[in-house]
């Protein structure tokens, strides 16, 4: 495994499980332009993800090959 393979990997992960994140802001609610800054820094941080981890291997469906 190369390190490409492990951000990928890591990438597609952290893409999938990402907004469960999501929840706590929204909980809370989004009353100040600090929680704003959060929750756009979440959403930057999970389509990085989502980029990185486009190409995992695994991610790919049975029914699409």
């Amino acid at each position: 495994m190369h390190p490409g393979s492990t951000a990928t990997a890591v990438g597609f992960w952290v893409g999938t499980l990402f907004p469960l994140a999501y929840l706590p802001v929204f909980v809370t609610g989004i009353d100040s332009i600090t929680r704003f800054s959060l929750l756009l820094a979440l959403v930057v941080v999970h389509v990085v993800a989502l980029v990185v981890g486009h190409d995992y291997p695994h991610s790919q469906s049975r029914f699409s090959q």
